[in-house]
């Protein structure tokens, strides 16, 4: 099989840290419109800009095949975003998108939720860390607005927002008439008690979200006490919860410990970064003991001491859970992130993948080094006298078989891997 048929069939396609530029992106973006099976494309912390942005997102008007494209770390700035929420009014096939990390603004993340407000087909997206001015909250009363018509989106990343109370409200309206949204990450801004209040009574109401991502806010032992009520008397469907550096003592970490005990269906918590003190520690020690949370489920682990009850961190967290992809008809339609039946797919490529993304990057490192050695030395391949073919005879002729048949068998092994 020739390496141009290669390109034309391959499904996944990882570019990330790779010093791409603009003039890359218009190499891929010329790919994107040729290729028809191509699913999954990770450009992620990449040299790429706004004119980068632009053709990637054209191209990405007629592309009928791509349902994953990571852009994160890519600093399109504002304009650039403005592309891709004008494609997302265009594509139906693109299911999750990255643009954290890529200083788009105010007007992108306006312009986007508005496309999400007709768009059917995005079930991921991650708009972290925009570049807002001031105390601009008005992205969350669009995104409201948009929560209230989206019936397909599951996964919504707002972290590093800047957001407040005032935008914690207005989402918790939105949320409140929305049935699809699973996993709602609001990490690393500045929502307090007040704010967590709106989101208890959710709780007590919103029968859909899955995981709550507060992590690296400012919600203390008030803030953690009303998710407590909340969960241990009214809501049954939250499944994973983190509060991770919230200014949280042993009364809030106790509380959401009982909690735990009473509510059968959070089996996924994460505390560190609080305030860990005695009463905190023997509480989530007694819960993994009787078996209530799994090692698996948390990002601590209790160790004694003379007799003394301490925990330690684990590197479990919810990051690690970003960007589901179901596990075929198996997974569970419940589900909201791998530990509870639905793949990511970080892990799904690692995997199954692992080995033949690393055929393809070596492959078209062969390819361009062969293309290279052709333009030093256009006649090298036919550099041989005709004494010297006559001299190999059939010999010759059997090597170079035998070299043709060697990149095809490649090809092959990495074909055999399925990306979907």
């Amino acid at each position: 099989m020739c390496f141009k048929k290669l390109i034309k069939m391959m499904k996944c396609l990882d570019l990330a840290y790779d010093l791409l530029t603009d003039a890359g992106a218009q190499t891929i973006a010329t790919f994107l419109q040729e290729n028809s099976s191509l699913r999954y494309l990770n450009l992620m912390f990449n040299d790429i800009g706004t004119s980068g942005a632009e053709l990637i997102a054209e191209a990405l008007h007629s592309n009928q095949s791509l349902v994953h494209l990571r852009m994160t770390g890519n600093k399109i700035g504002n304009e650039g975003g403005m592309f891709f929420a004008s494609m997302l009014r265009i594509n139906s096939t693109l299911e999750k998108l990255d643009l954290g990390d890529c200083d788009v603004g105010l007007q992108c993340l306006i312009a986007t939720s508005i496309a999400l407000t007709q768009n059917k087909s995005l079930k991921a997206i991650n708009l972290s860390r925009p570049l807002l001015s001031g105390q601009q909250e008005e992205t969350t009363v669009h995104v409201a607005r948009m929560l209230r018509s989206n019936s397909s989106l599951v996964e919504l990343h707002l972290g590093k927002h800047g957001m407040k109370n005032f935008g914690v409200e207005r989402l918790c309206e939105g949320l409140y008439g929305n049935s699809s949204l699973r996993y709602l990450d609001l990490s690393c801004n500045n929502i307090t008690y007040d704010g967590v209040k709106f989101l208890g009574k959710l709780l007590k109401r919103n029968k859909t979200l899955r995981i709550l991502d507060l992590s690296a806010n400012r919600i203390e032992d008030k803030g953690a006490i009303s998710l407590s009520e909340a969960l241990a008397t009214r809501n049954m469907t939250l499944q994973a919860l983190s509060v991770v550096s919230n200014n949280i003592t042993d009364e809030g970490l106790v509380a959401l410990a009982q909690a735990m005990q009473s509510n059968t269906t959070l089996s996924h918590i994460y505390i560190w970064g609080n305030k860990i003190d005695r009463n905190a520690c023997v509480a989530f020690w007694e819960l993994i003991e009787m078996g209530r949370l799994e090692l698996g489920c948390t990002d601590v682990v209790p160790y004694e001491v003379d007799g003394e009850v301490f925990l330690a961190e684990l590197s479990h967290g919810l990051a690690e859970h970003r960007y589901w992809a179901p596990r075929s008809a198996a997974a569970d339609p419940g589900a909201a992130n791998a530990s509870l039946g639905i793949l990511p797919v970080s892990e799904h490529l690692e995997r199954q993948q692992r080995g033949s993304l690393l055929q393809v990057k070596i492959l078209i490192l062969w390819f361009f080094s062969l293309k290279m050695a052709r333009l030093r030395n256009p006649s090298g391949a036919t550099a041989t006298t005709e004494a010297e073919r006559d001299k190999r005879g059939d010999k010759g002729k059997c090597q170079k078989e035998n070299t043709r048949e060697l990149y095809p068998l490649s090809c092959a092994s990495i074909m055999n891997t399925s990306c979907s």
